[in-house]
């Protein structure tokens, strides 16, 4: 380029400017409140291949109260889809850093780069708006995961219902809330050589039984005892209802992940200063098949937005 040449043709008609802060905030939809930084607690249970021919049912039941923090960053511009047979459409979304380890011994547990995606209704196909979620885990899984939101206000606890954590047959139907695990290793009281030990207090029984206790006895201690008020809630609801998991050879042979379905619930919660602060509630269940079961591995958290 000359000296001569005038600046204006640094400007190129193919060049994007990128939309203002607030612009693609506002274009966040019901992800709007997720970029920052959040941090907080959470629970994990996994029945995973026992190899070693020594466990009767050919598990050993993994729990673990866990520390996490998630990081989500805003994608400063729309992306644009192209349309064949409907007129183009822009998605708007926020890409994160979820990493988790456990509380007692600080050992490393999971790792998820990804990103959440909010979709404009569309006409081809016909949809309504909608969410996304897309990660990879160093395990050998990556996934997209397609929903929607529910937006809600509350003067009262929520209602959260059970997550499923009884092993069922392949392609069965995960039993009622309630059943009894025929599992011994998830049987607290009696002692298994196939199961996490020593565990911290804060996994019982009831817990072990349905993971999502921890999300109630979270929100019922800081609006009962401690006097908080849950304002509102945006729910993110996705599924591989529509979506998939693709998985790496090892991981089809030998622990298939076939489905995964997760609620993170945006909560925004009064102290008793009449203080406003964030809240992230999540509750993410995965089947792992093998030796003829779809066992759920089941995670539970609750972050609080730092900065």
């Amino acid at each position: 380029m000359s000296h001569d040449e005038p600046l204006t043709s640094l400007t190129s008609p193919q060049l994007r400017v990128a939309s203002t802060q607030s612009a693609t905030a506002d274009r966040l939809g019901p992800l709007k409140d997720l970029p920052g930084f959040w941090q907080g607690t959470g629970f994990s249970l996994i029945a995973r291949p026992d190899f070693s021919g020594k466990s009767k049912n050919g598990i050993f039941l993994q729990l673990n109260i866990l520390r996490e923090t998630i990081e989500f960053t805003s994608i400063g511009s729309p992306v644009f889809n192209r349309g064949s047979v409907q007129d183009d459409i822009a998605i708007y979304g926020v890409t994160y850093m979820h990493r988790v380890t456990d509380e007692l011994t600080g050992d490393a547990l999971h790792i998820e780069p990804g990103m959440w995606l909010n979709i404009p209704p569309t006409s081809e196909p016909k949809a309504d708006a909608s969410i996304a979620r897309m990660s990879t885990i160093p395990h050998g899984n990556a996934f997209c995961i397609v929903g929607f939101s529910q937006i809600a206000e509350f003067d009262r606890l929520p209602e959260i219902p059970p997550a499923n954590t009884v092993p069922f047959e392949i392609g069965g139907e995960p039993p009622a809330a309630g059943s009894k695990n025929p599992f011994g290793e998830y049987d607290l009281s009696t002692p298994n050589a196939f199961r996490s030990a020593p565990l911290p207090p804060a996994i019982t029984q009831a817990v072990v039984d349905d993971p999502n206790q921890m999300l109630r006895d979270t929100l019922k201690k800081q609006v009962e005892g401690e006097g908080k008020t849950l304002k509102s809630i945006v729910r993110l609801i996705t599924s591989t209802k529509v979506g998939g998991i693709s998985n790496i050879p090892f991981i089809c042979q030998n622990a298939d992940a076939p489905s995964v379905e997760s609620v993170f619930a945006i909560e925004t919660v009064v102290d008793e200063k009449e203080g406003e602060f964030m809240q992230l509630q999540y509750s993410q269940t995965a089947l792992l098949n093998f030796s003829g079961k779809s066992f759920p591995h089941v995670t539970v958290g609750t972050l609080v937005k730092a900065f």
